[in-house]
C-alpha cells in the first residue's frame, strides 16, 4: 500500500466536526453514513459493514455514498473517529498520574466494550482524526512531571493500551479459560498428572472476579511505572 493510499481520507477526518455543526447540511452526511456503519458493526462486527449494507440501511444508493466517502477504508476511518468519542479531560481527576491514567484506562475500556470492533480496527498505520489522537494526548499528558522521558511516556501509554486490548471484556480476561464453566478446565483436570501446576493454580481461580486479569494487570503495570518514576 502506498503512503498516499494509507493515509487517504485524513483531511475528511479533520472536517467531521464542521459537518456535524452545519445547519444547512444535506440529508446524507458523512456523520450520518458513519453512524449507520457503527450500528452495523456494533450488532454484527466489521464483517457486516460494506458500502452496500450501509446504503441499504440509509435507503440510498451505493453511488450516493461515494459522493461523501470514497471507499470502505475511508468509511471505517470516520466510524472510528466518531465511535471513540471526545478524549477525556483528566485535569479534573484528583491526585497524580496514577489515578488519572486509571480513569483514562477505564474510559477507553468502556468505549471498546461499547464498540467491540474498535480494537481490531485501530491497528496499523492509517488515517487518524483529532479525537483518536486526543486520547493518546490525554494519557501522555497525565505522565508529565513524572521525570519519564518522552519515549518512556509514549511506551507506557501503549503498554496500558495493549493491556486494555487484551482484557477489554470479561470474556477475553486471561483467567476465563480456567473458570469452572469452561471445557479447558475439565480437560486439564482430567490430565492432572501432566499439568499438576495448572491444576493446583486453577483451584484458586474459582472465586476470582470476571475482571481479575484486568485489575491485576493494570495494577502491576502501574506498580512498575511507579518504581521507575520513584527511582528517578
Amino acid at each position: 500500500m502506498t503512503e498516499s493510499a494509507r493515509f487517504h481520507g485524513t483531511e475528511l477526518l479533520w472536517k467531521l466536526s464542521d459537518q456535524g455543526r452545519s445547519v444547512t447540511r444535506p440529508a446524507l452526511t458523512v456523520p450520518r453514513i458513519a453512524a449507520a456503519g457503527i450500528t452495523l458493526a456494533d450488532a454484527a462486527g466489521m464483517a457486516s459493514v460494506s458500502m452496500q449494507q450501509v446504503a441499504g440501511m440509509l435507503d440510498v444508493t451505493k453511488m450516493a455514498l461515494y459522493r461523501h466517502v470514497t471507499n470502505k477504508a475511508e468509511l471505517v476511518a470516520v466510524m472510528i473517529e466518531i465511535a471513540v468519542g471526545e478524549p477525556p479531560d483528566l485535569s479534573t481527576v484528583p491526585g497524580g498520574w496514577r489515578p488519572k491514567l486509571t480513569e483514562w484506562a477505564r474510559l477507553m475500556r468502556e468505549t471498546w466494550q461499547r464498540h467491540p470492533w474498535l480494537p481490531a480496527a485501530t491497528v496499523g498505520e492509517r488515517a487518524m482524526g483529532p479525537r483518536e489522537i486526543g486520547w493518546t494526548e490525554s494519557a501522555v499528558a497525565a505522565l508529565e512531571g513524572t521525570g519519564l522521558t518522552g519515549a518512556q511516556r509514549m511506551d507506557a501509554v501503549f503498554l496500558v493500551s495493549g493491556h486494555i486490548r487484551n482484557t477489554r471484556s470479561a470474556s477475553t480476561a486471561g483467567t476465563q479459560p480456567w473458570s469452572p464453566d469452561k471445557r479447558l478446565r475439565s480437560q486439564i483436570a482430567a490430565h492432572g498428572d501432566l499439568f499438576p501446576a495448572l491444576v493446583a493454580a486453577t483451584e484458586d481461580t474459582i472465586d476470582a472476579t470476571p475482571d481479575s486479569s484486568w485489575e491485576f494487570g493494570l495494577a502491576r503495570i502501574f506498580d512498575g511505572l511507579e518504581l521507575l518514576i520513584t527511582g528517578r
